[in-house]
């Protein structure tokens, strides 16, 4: 890999990262009652976006669809099968509750992410036109309706946001 390569690639990850953190830093300014800075936040973090697809694009990261859904089942597969199951025995040793929270959520959800793509691959032609809700505690992706209880960390219906 050229340098250049490298660049792209840890750009591509240093950009994306902002966008998270300015997005949940944009969180706390609304709910401590600066508006305009959580604006700031949200346009920061617009602006990285910008930044982190330009990047792939360079990298020539984002393929067909159907090279799409293989890389990102891959993806969310090594994820649950290796790197989180790691990540849960570190946090188990270390006693990191908090953490240990996080990883296990997240693991339960890349599967589901995972047959989520699969089924998406497998019926790229045929799909039919469904919901999605994410829950906004860990993260579990439904199709169709949200559930009245999320059946990885138990929260009620409300906190299911639908994705358009």
């Amino acid at each position: 890999m050229s340098k250049t390569e490298q660049n792209l690639l840890a750009a591509f990850a240093g950009e994306s990262q902002a966008n998270r953190k300015y997005l949940a830093f944009a969180e706390r300014a609304e709910a401590e009652g600066y508006k305009q800075v959580a604006k700031l936040f949200r346009a920061a973090a617009e602006a990285e976006t910008i930044h982190a697809l330009n990047h792939l694009r360079e990298m020539k990261g984002v393929k067909s669809t159907k090279e799409n859904l293989l890389e990102a089942i891959n993806g969310e597969s090594y994820e649950f099968q290796k790197m989180y199951p790691q990540m849960i025995e570190d946090a188990k040793a270390e006693d990191a509750k908090g953490a240990l929270r996080s990883f296990t959520f997240a693991n339960e959800v890349e599967k589901i992410h995972a047959e989520l793509y699969k089924r998406a691959l497998e019926n790229i032609d045929s799909l039919p036109e469904k919901d999605y809700y994410v829950c906004k505690i860990c993260g579990y992706t439904v199709e169709g309706d949200a559930p009245e209880e999320c059946p990885i960390c138990k929260a009620k219906k409300q906190a299911f946001k639908k994705i358009d």
